[in-house]
């Protein structure tokens, strides 16, 4: 029975050899068909003046961790597809790019649909269980860590499930991040990093992240940042526990960031003033979390596959939240690069020409931060059984806090604007820019969580009539009718994830979280525009560096 855990990576061999063929008979006068899928994404260079102010130990640094973050990339590729060498049958260079892109053959902004003959729909289970496991198995096996973050699935000799921990999963490769780990931690001058470095290589060791999640939440002053570990389920569709490995290596905005820190302060009155009834906004958020500005030179795993991340919340665990809050790390170079040749361009084709004034990236970018911020608020216990959110709403956890974080964020701006704390930008601004916002979003499909949540909050808002279309097609947004849609819809979520609902999810889910034909027609609008999708990335050790002396 061991050889079904891995049995996709042999029929993705088999298909790879097929598409291989099949670019191959094309010969070289015919254009490939994936040309247009890999021109989807706009070309971005990963480049940042603030290394400039980095010392040589500094640069020693980030050459670690651009090392460990490969290490995470292969991790990744092996939890959500397989065998990476699938890359090497590929004649064709614009189907293999494509498939770097996505890490495997389905196209992850287009409802995971295979890009590749041979293949059928992605398996909710990717790597992470047997792909022949069934929820009646699953839900039989008496484990309390089956449904850990850090746990895979498999099977033992006689077919019967069992956990494995990832260290032990991937034990050559946790092997090999530690070793470099530790060199870091020999040339880490500052305190804080230090520690967490020290107890992160402990974490991937034990798969016991608390303790170094704490460290790195008391990392308060160094100029490099480095988010590395299994992170985020999104990629699990059949549980939404296992977490994906991924890195990211930031270097802060120090100036910047000094201008958001007031705001951090404020996040206990934030939430008194969240639009629903009191028992539904008792958690008090912790006041010890970061609201910084970061410039991302790195991307490796998880958060490099399709869509590309563009802030940082975290970490996950609800047990870091209570004690010290959470980072929101605003990544603005990957933020201005999405603005400049996506959003920006959408919003001049559908938002009506008298209210794209209202366009402009201080918008954008105050809208995201605040989406950050709005996941530390909110309901984080039923109100009835003190059970955890997360937990009672399931496989509807993810994408309805991510609408929550959406309609949350445009709230708090909206509040912020109103208080006068927030002086550079207006209501009509960051409403416009959200509304044209979720049309950037949506174009990444809606079978993702990310998907899902938007389309909930862009029906939502259509039906309150938030806005309109006129006789060209073109949006036109009433912004009395906007506010109250705001409020309206913040609080269906807040009421819903405290009561614990989640059958009232499922429903209302399952009738709003679809793109209507109205909707369809205004992205097939946006596609024949050739407007990108989404950016990747021209990165690495030699491009921000230069070769190693």
């Amino acid at each position: 029975m061991k050889k079904n855990i891995f049995n996709l990576s042999a029929s993705l061999l088999g298909g790879a050899a097929m598409v291989s063929a099949m670019f191959s008979c094309q010969g070289q006068k015919q254009e490939s068909p994936m040309k247009a899928k890999v021109e989807e994404y706009a070309s971005v260079e990963l480049k940042s003046e603030l290394v400039n102010g980095l010392s040589d130990n500094e640069k020693e640094l980030l050459r670690i961790f651009f090392q460990v973050g490969k290490i995470t990339d292969d991790l990744f590729w092996k939890q959500t597809f397989g065998d990476k060498s699938i890359l090497d049958t590929i004649a064709d260079s614009y189907a293999k790019q494509f498939a770097m892109i996505q890490y495997g053959v389905w196209d992850r902004l287009d409802n995971n649909k295979p890009f590749v003959n041979g293949y059928g729909e992605k398996p909710a289970v990717c790597n992470y269980y047997p792909h022949d496991i069934t929820s009646e198995e699953f839900n039989a096996l008496e484990d309390s860590i089956k449904d850990s973050w850090y746990t895979v699935i498999r099977r033992n000799e006689d077919g019967s499930l069992k956990s494995v921990w990832y260290h032990e999963e991937y034990a050559k490769e946790i092997e090999q991040i530690c070793t470099l780990l530790e060199k870091a931690v020999a040339l880490a001058e500052d305190p804080g990093l230090k520690n967490y470095l020290e107890k992160r290589i402990e974490a991937f060791k034990t798969d016991d992240y608390l303790e170094s999640d704490l460290a790195w939440m008391d990392m308060k002053d160094s100029k490099i940042d480095f988010v590395t570990g299994p992170i985020e389920t999104y990629d699990d569709k059949f549980r939404e526990t296992k977490a994906s490995y991924e890195s990211f290596i930031l270097l802060k905005d120090e100036e910047r960031s000094k201008d958001l820190a007031k705001f951090v302060a404020m996040l206990p009155a934030l939430q008194k003033e969240l639009p629903c009834p009191p028992e539904y906004k008792t958690f008090v958020p912790g006041t010890s979390s970061d609201l910084n500005v970061y410039d991302v030179v790195f991307y490796a795993g998880d958060c490099n596959a399709g869509s590309k991340t563009i802030a940082i919340n975290l970490p996950n665990d609800e047990r870091v939240h209570a004690l010290k809050g959470t980072r929101r790390l605003q990544l603005k170079n990957a933020m201005k690069a999405k603005f400049d040749k996506i959003m920006m361009p959408i919003g001049q084709l559908v938002v009506t020409p008298e209210q794209q004034k209202y366009m402009n990236f201080d918008a954008f970018f105050w809208n995201v931060t605040f989406h950050e911020v709005a996941h530390g608020l909110g309901v984080k216990q039923t109100i009835n059984t003190n059970e955890s959110v997360d937990a009672v709403m399931g496989t509807e956890k993810t994408s309805w806090e991510e609408a929550k974080a959406d309609i949350l964020g445009l709230f708090m701006v909206t509040k912020l604007i109103e208080m006068g704390e927030i002086t550079n930008i207006t209501a009509e601004d960051a409403i416009t820019t959200y509304i044209a916002g979720i049309l950037r979003s949506v174009r990444f499909g809606a079978a993702s969580s990310h998907g899902k949540a938007n389309m909930m909050c862009f029906n939502y808002m259509e039906k309150a009539g938030a806005f309109t279309r006129d006789d060209k097609g073109q949006y036109v947004i009433d912004f009395d009718k906007a506010k109250e849609a705001i409020n309206g819809w913040a609080e269906l979520i807040l009421k819903t994830q405290g009561d614990g609902n989640v059958e009232f999810a499922k429903k209302y889910r399952a009738e709003n979280g679809g793109i209507t034909p109205a909707l369809q027609a205004d992205l097939d609008k946006i596609n024949e525009a050739g407007i990108p999708r989404d950016i990747t990335f021209i990165q690495g050790e030699e491009f921000l560096l230069g070769k190693a002396e």
